[in-house]
């Protein structure tokens, strides 16, 4: 399923805590582990007060370089115990740019992040680096809370995808379907008709049965495609709830998922801070990791 795993490292808490998860991922899979850390961009050289051309923050640059340098080695000695072939990398540049270039220039199948999974109109509007790689990965990112990675085991029992029928929840409908069938996993497709978007409409009814049926084909589809890729085990439902994201969480505690493969557009701007989107709110709230895939691109 995977060859080539990113796993992007600050010497956290956060990281220190996923690392383990992403090792067995590696693992079972076979695959080489990357392992990168990101400095902060090289300061503009200037001219000091005497006149010599050193960079003023020269030695607190080099430090955290050096800092970079020791995380990678920490955690590449840690995977190599498992047996897992590891690449490590230290680079400059803004996070999210420097981590989505790596994974597309080296061909990665996946990128995993912790994130701290806090709520709040400060943390919508400042964001962090996983959420950033999140709205602009072309490659699927597996997002890990770290106060629940210890109770992490992979491979995942049950998988479950989310499907409105577009593009982009096909898309993490093939993902999450090929990860099934590689792993024996079960996959749930699953819709969820937001009752709550009509309020007061008359025709609420009647627009929530035509949603209804969309959902149900769109589920339809999605086990189709499942089945289509080998997977033994397909769950289906449709459901209603006040919101989306809502009646996902219900479905997440209801039936033990381990694992959601969630489809995302990846837009950004100011809007999109503000308003978000399911994939986002589930990065910051689900109890369990989340893979989010991009809506393919046109060529």
């Amino acid at each position: 399923m995977f060859d080539r795993l990113l796993f992007p490292t600050d010497g956290s808490d956060g990281a220190d805590a996923v690392l383990d998860h992403v090792v067995d991922i590696a693992a079972a899979s076979d695959a080489t582990l990357h392992l990168l850390h990101v400095a902060p961009a090289e300061p503009e050289r200037r001219p000091s007060l005497r006149g010599e051309g050193d960079d003023a923050d020269g030695d607190g640059s080099e430090r955290r370089r050096s800092d970079g340098e020791r995380f990678v080695s920490d955690a590449a000695a840690r995977a190599s115990q498992s047996g897992v072939s590891v690449v490590t990398s230290v680079e400059r540049g803004e996070p999210y740019r420097v981590i989505t270039e790596y994974a597309t220039e080296r061909d990665v199948d996946l990128v995993v992040m912790p994130t701290h999974g806090r709520t709040g109109l400060s943390r919508l509007l400042l964001g962090s680096t996983t959420e950033r790689v999140v709205r602009r990965s072309d490659v699927p990112v597996l997002t890990v809370r770290p106060d629940a990675a210890t109770d992490l085991a992979y491979p995942y029992a049950d998988v479950l995808t989310p499907t409105d029928g577009s593009a982009c929840a096909t898309a993490a409908v093939t993902f999450g379907g090929e990860l099934a069938a590689a792993t024996d996993a079960t996959l749930h497709a699953v819709s969820v008709v937001n009752v709550a978007a009509f309020g007061a409409d008359i025709r609420g009814p009647l627009l929530i049965d035509e949603l209804e049926a969309r959902a149900s084909d769109a589920v339809d589809a999605a086990s189709d495609t499942a089945a289509a890729l080998g997977v033994e085990t397909v769950r289906k439902s449709v459901g209603r709830d006040v919101s989306i994201h809502d009646g996902i969480l219900a479905y997440i505690d209801e039936h033990d998922v381990d694992l959601v493969v969630m489809g995302t557009h990846g837009h950004t701007g100011f809007d999109r801070y503000m308003l978000g989107s399911v994939a986002e709110k589930l990065v910051r709230t689900s109890p369990v990791p989340v893979v989010t895939v991009r809506e393919p691109r046109d060529e």
